[in-house]
């Protein structure tokens, strides 16, 4: 059974390796051996159809990104739509060049990457050569195209070993790497200016060797200070930056003038030292370490060194104490001074006063100090003057207090035409002494009678024959304008019995609540009683209209004792004499309110007494 089915499977396989023969156009390529025999022609061919590309690139993964990101020769419009085997054709045998095309022909612009400059002129293999290509799968493929980068160190050596950025057509073009043509000093964060624009480069970035090979320094070089480059003239006697006094133009040309910052020396220049020219004070040189060496060490506050002492030496040599450097006129605050050294020792208030208040001009003008009007403004305005002259200040007032405070007294003020009495010994004196026009203080022509400063409150009120000329004193004493000396028999209605008692505002004023005075009468002040009582007896008593108080009652009291009851339609006789009159004269109503009534027009006993 076994020899049966070899020899059956036997002729099968000659069979089969007779009609590959037959079929296939001949070997593969050394690069797609790999796929020879019949049962791999499926791995590119389609049954029936001719070679797909989606088969090749499915094997040709790196071609296949390329096309799909839209890079490299094979995605270019002029590639894209061909089939592979249009360039790419096969069966030719092992060692056929699948990769076949004239180099010279070539155009270089279809992959993405035009050939400018230098870059034109060199051989394909200087540039697509396994050294250059990042991908370790793509350089073990011999002579392959792919794998290179555009930037420029992929395939060229940085000569500037990391120091300076990598985008070198920044600087450089395709055509020659020297002169560096893109690169613009300008645009970097040292501007070449003045004598560094003649410079040759190398001067500042020197040529040396790094790592074993040529190198040239252009990052990293100091030049926050011109000592980075230049040696010091000045031996480092000099502080600060070289440009705050020299130019890029010339080290000779001196512009330090404003621009040197002086406060780093031991001497800080402030107000006007900072206005005049540096050799005012410095001796011109051309020797760079003599050049404003000829003031060190002298203090700030020696003034003397340099300015000769205008006081000779009185107020000893600490000009600081008084002057500012904006201006020997223009002095400090002078509070410090010892004026006790003077022929007038300042006291009280003038301890207190701005020097500049008396001493309008220099302080060394004299000043006339013999009387206080010298100085100080008669504010009384010649009030007190005798013949044209008037008293000097310290009569009245003191250093100590002030002009607010006053010396007179009340004793002198006694003495005076107007003694004070009563309540004008407790009113201050701005009360009367403030004249309202102008808010200052005056002391003569203020008049002696009441009217001069009180208000005639009662003007057009009460009748000038009971006050002569104003004279509030008639009825009222100076304690206090509540007590009244009226004396009121002189009127047409004198008073009597429990009006001696009343308060002249009970019957004069009509006042509110909280007992302001709303109104005053005294020449209309009517004398009825009804004008000031209420009449309890409404229109009971009134003969034609007028009810007559006066007929029952006096004015010691309400009680009526004129009124006779046996002079009426029903005198009291009996025990009606001993009662109340309230028994019979007040009646109570139905909602339980008392009326009285005292003309009852009933006068049989019925009316009163029950049955």
């Amino acid at each position: 059974m076994r020899n049966r089915i070899i020899h059956i499977i036997f002729p099968i396989i000659l069979a089969v390796t007779y009609s590959y023969g037959q079929i296939s156009p001949g070997d593969l390529t050394t690069a797609h051996s790999n796929l020879e025999g019949l049962t791999n022609c499926t791995m590119c061919h389609d049954i029936g159809k001719k070679v797909s590309n989606a088969k090749c690139l499915e094997c040709h993964k790196e071609i296949k990104t390329l096309i799909n990101n839209n890079k490299g020769y094979h995605a270019s419009s002029g590639v894209r739509n061909k089939d592979c085997f249009e360039c790419h054709s096969e069966h030719h045998g092992r060692k056929f060049d699948m990769v076949r095309f004239d180099e010279n022909r070539f155009n270089h612009n279809l992959t993405g990457y035009v050939l400018e400059g230098k870059h034109a002129e060199v051989d394909c293999r200087q540039c697509h050569m396994p050294d250059n290509i990042a991908n370790n799968e793509i350089r073990k493929r011999s002579g392959t195209f792919l794998g290179l980068d555009n930037a420029c160190l992929s395939c060229h050596d940085d000569f500037h070993q990391n120091t300076l950025p990598n985008d070198c057509l920044s600087c450089h073009n395709m055509d020659a790497f020297k002169p560096v043509l893109n690169f613009d000093h300008n645009k970097t964060d040292y501007p070449l200016k003045g004598g560094h624009r003649n410079v040759d480069c190398v001067e500042c970035h020197k040529i040396t060797t790094r790592n074993g090979v040529k190198f040239q320094e252009f990052g990293g070089i100091p030049f926050a200070d011109c000592k980075s480059c230049h040696n010091d003239p000045h031996n480092n006697q000099l502080k600060g930056n070289c440009k705050e006094c020299h130019t890029e133009s010339s080290f000779s040309n001196f512009i330090g003038q404003g621009r040197f910052n002086h406060n780093i020396t031991d001497f800080s220049l402030k107000g006007q030292h900072k206005n005049i020219d540096c050799f005012s004070c410095h001796n011109p040189s051309d020797e760079p370490l003599a050049v404003f060496q000829d003031k060190l060490n002298i203090a700030e506050d020696n003034c003397v060194a340099c300015h000769d002492d205008q006081h000779d030496g009185l107020y000893g040599l600490d000009c600081a104490k008084c002057h500012v450097e904006s201006s020997f006129l223009s002095l400090k605050d002078m509070d410090f001074f010892d004026h006790s050294v003077t022929d007038y020792p300042l006291e009280g208030q003038h301890l207190e006063v701005d020097c500049r208040k008396c001493h309008v001009e220099r302080f060394s003008t004299p000043i006339d100090f013999s009387a206080c009007n010298k100085c100080h403004n008669d504010y009384h305005q010649g009030e007190f003057a005798t013949n044209g002259v008037s008293p000097d200040c310290v009569e009245c007032h003191s250093l100590e207090n002030g002009f607010e405070f006053s010396l007179y007294t009340i004793e002198q003020h006694q003495t005076s035409s107007f003694p004070l009495e009563g309540a004008h010994m407790a009113t201050p004196c701005f009360a009367c002494h403030i004249s309202e026009e102008d808010n200052r203080w005056t002391f003569v022509d203020l008049g002696t009678s009441c009217v001069d400063c009180h208000e005639d409150f009662h003007d057009s009120y009460i009748s000038a024959s009971y006050y002569p000329n104003q004279d509030c004193t008639v009825c009222h004493i100076n304690d206090a304008w509540n007590f009244v000396t009226f004396d009121h028999s002189v009127t047409n209605w004198p008073l009597e019995g429990r009006h001696l008692e009343v308060d002249c505002r009970s019957c004069h004023f009509e006042t509110s609540e909280n007992d302001n005075i709303i109104s005053q009468k005294f020449i209309n002040l009517e004398n009825q009683c009804a004008s000031c009582h209420e009449n309890v007896h409404d229109e009971q008593f009134a003969i034609n209209g007028v009810t007559d108080c006066n007929r029952c009652h006096v004015t010691d009291s309400w009680f009526p004792k004129k009124f006779d009851h046996n002079s009426t339609a029903f005198p009291l006789k009996g025990r009606h004499a001993e009662i109340d009159c309230k028994l019979c004269h007040e009646i109570r109503g139905e909602n339980g309110e008392t009326t009285v009534l005292y003309k009852l027009n009933k006068l049989e006993c019925i009316d009163c007494h029950l049955q």
